[in-house]
């Protein structure tokens, strides 16, 4: 049709219009309608769906996730038992608050015993966790470099756990050496340090939630 023919249709008889213009209009109605549809209708919905589909695929990886927990639930409860068992049987090695003492001689006659010549043997604060007490040893030592050695063996040696750090070696004179460093100690809580201990971790908790 020329534009003509097309300026020269009745808007209000369209019954009698070419068939080539009626099937134009219904084209164009249709694109007008789903235009109107996709973005007053639709577009909400399409949104909703791949916010579906997103959450699908996360559902998914979390339940891959959880499945392989799943699987091996039993191996790593064993892990944890293994874990714990170890982790008891270390603190099975500390010694308790009566037995510090000893400790601490035993610690000062490993020295002794190597003909070594303290100059400070200082313990310091007890640092307590929800397990056990820390307490570390400031020492100053002096002797040769292989009996300084052997020092350090026989604290390793002990049976209990001690560690050593913060080493610092300085040459005193021909032959002889100056070991400074702070050595570690630890000892089991009692029944009532623990329980204070628990307490106070309540309380943080608390004031944490509030």
């Amino acid at each position: 049709m020329t534009l003509d023919e097309l300026r020269s249709l009745d808007p209000k008889d369209i019954g009698n219009w070419p068939a080539a213009a009626q099937l134009g209009l219904l084209v164009i109605m249709f694109v007008v309608i789903v235009l109107v549809g996709h973005f007053y209708v639709w577009s909400d919905q399409l949104t909703l769906l791949d916010e579906g589909k997103a959450r699908e695929e996360q559902l998914k990886e979390e339940f891959k996730q959880k499945k392989a927990k799943a699987v091996n639930l039993e191996a790593y409860r064993q892990q944890l038992l293994e874990i714990q068992q170890s982790f008891g049987a270390l603190l099975k090695q500390l010694p308790n608050k009566s037995e510090m003492e000893t400790l601490l001689t035993e610690i000062n006659q490993a020295g002794v015993g190597r003909g070594l010549q303290f100059e400070l043997f200082k313990p310091g604060s007890e640092v307590k966790t929800a397990e056990f007490a820390e307490l570390p040893i400031s020492i100053k030592i002096s002797g040769s470099y292989h009996d300084l050695a052997a020092f350090v063996s026989d604290v390793a040696k002990l049976s209990r756990i001690v560690t050593l750090g913060d080493m610092k070696l300085t040459n005193k004179q021909a032959g002889q050496l100056t070991l400074e460093a702070t050595v570690k100690t630890y000892r089991a809580l009692d029944e009532a340090e623990q329980q204070e201990i628990r307490k106070a971790e309540a309380e943080a908790k608390k004031q944490r939630r509030n």
